[in-house]
Order: C-alpha cells, then sequence, then structure tokens
C-alpha cells in the first residue's frame, strides 16, 4: 500500500494531466459540448499529424521570436538590475514605473507597437521584450538584495570595490532568484510572441491559429493551444538544465 501511494505522490502531475484528457474525451463522446466547439483529444491529435509539417514551420519562427526577445530582455534586466542596487535613489525612481508598466495588458499596448513599428519581427521582439523585463529586473534586483550582509562586510572590510563585490558575491548568490524570474519570463516569451503573431505576421504559430480559426478548424485551432504549452514547458525544462549546470551547489 505504502508502495502504491510513493508512485502516486510521485507521478501525480501525469495522472492529473490523464484525468482530464479522460474527462475531456467523455465530454466530446457524450457530446455535452457540440464537437464543432470541443474536439476530441484523438481529433486534436489527428489534426497535429495532419499539419505537422506547417506547423513546424511556424513552431521555429515562434520560439527564434522568443529566444531573441528574452535574451535582449535578460541583458537589459542584469543592467538596470545593478544600476538599481548601486544607486538607491533609481531604486526608488524606476521600481514604480515599472510596476505601473506591468498594469497595462499587452493585448492593448501589442497594436500601438505594431502601428509603430510595423508588421515585421521587430514589434513581436519589443513585445516579448516588454512582457519579461519586468519580472526578470524584479527578480535579480531581489536576488542582489538578499545576500548575506556578513558577505558584504567581509568584501567592503578587504576594501572591495562594487564591481568585485557584484562578480564576485552578489550574481552569483543572485542566481537562484534570477532564475525564478527566468522560468516566469520563458512563459512569458512565448505568450507575448503568439500575441504579436495575432496582430499580423507571415509566420508563427500566432499566425497559423488565426488563419485556422477563421476557417473554423478548432481541432487545429486546439492543436495549436496545446502546442504553445509544450513549447513554454520545454523552455521551462531547458532552463531547469541550465540552472543546475550552473548552480550547481545548490542540489
Amino acid at each position: 500500500m505504502k508502495k502504491f501511494q510513493n508512485i502516486i505522490n510521485k507521478n501525480i502531475s501525469a495522472l492529473t494531466v490523464l484525468l482530464i484528457i479522460i474527462l475531456w474525451q467523455v465530454i466530446s463522446y457524450t457530446e455535452l459540448v457540440p464537437k464543432f466547439m470541443l474536439p476530441s483529444p484523438v481529433e486534436v491529435v489527428l489534426a497535429f499529424i495532419k499539419d505537422f509539417k506547417l506547423i513546424f514551420s511556424h513552431i521555429w519562427i515562434t520560439l527564434l521570436e522568443a529566444a531573441i526577445g528574452l535574451s535582449i530582455s535578460i541583458i537589459f534586466s542584469f543592467i538596470l538590475a545593478i544600476i538599481m542596487d548601486k544607486y538607491k535613489i533609481f531604486d526608488r525612481a524606476i521600481y514604480p514605473i515599472l510596476v505601473i508598466s506591468q498594469t497595462v495588458p499587452t493585448v492593448a499596448i501589442a497594436p500601438i507597437i505594431v502601428l509603430w513599428f510595423g508588421f515585421g519581427i521587430m514589434p513581436k521582439i519589443l513585445l516579448i521584450f516588454s512582457t519579461c523585463f519586468f519580472p526578470m529586473t524584479i527578480s535579480i534586483l531581489t536576488g542582489f538584495k538578499d545576500v548575506d550582509e556578513d558577505m558584504l562586510k567581509l568584501m567592503k572590510s578587504m576594501d572591495s570595490s562594487y564591481i568585485k563585490t557584484l562578480f564576485i558575491v552578489k550574481i552569483p548568490l543572485a542566481m537562484q532568484s534570477f532564475f525564478s524570474g527566468l522560468k516566469i519570463a520563458a512563459t512569458y516569451a512565448i505568450v507575448g510572441a503568439v500575441v504579436s503573431e495575432w496582430l499580423g505576421g507571415e509566420k508563427g504559430i500566432g499566425v497559423y491559429m488565426t488563419r485556422v480559426k477563421k476557417s473554423y478548424a478548432f481541432d487545429k485551432m486546439f492543436a495549436s493551444i496545446i502546442i504553445i504549452s509544450l513549447l513554454s514547458l520545454l523552455l521551462v525544462w531547458v532552463i531547469r538544465i541550465l540552472e543546475k549546470k550552473i548552480i550547481y551547489w545548490k542540489e
């Protein structure tokens, strides 16, 4: 009985997903919701197989946009977090602006960015950047502020400059907080890319979703939604591997 309980505990997430799929299949089969509105999991899988090559070509564009936007947000987040950590006046001045920026929905600012920068890759990267920038900056800054005061006093007693303290103490100890923010930002990056693609473009999962929605192909629509979730999970999985490699002492 105890062994069975351990198996359940270890696989609770997979079992929950399986239960949702079974419930989804039952609802679709009994037509509690009309089939054209809620295709069965089997129909969604078949739609994915049928359009695999087309979907795969769209996936790479979305991943490219997300990767570029996320990378730029990481660089600028580190720069801003260092400035805010070094100069407290910037921290007090910029922090409220960062919080206010997150009260504006992504869907609301996306049309403005597209209007200013057109339908190319630039507005998509800017939207992803604006989405990821806040959680990244706050997580890095929090990591800097949570560094043990005794370690900072030790570095100061050794007449260490801020730059040396930053690279020897603050950045290494802020890595755990950084990766926590990066996991959140990675999921935001995929969602931001898809939202920006809804507004225009030639390639990307968002563009594919718009086209299949207009043709009322809801099985393909659900397939694309699942793909977006899987892409987010893939990025989080890659980040977890990097986290284990970089902050190996955590384990």
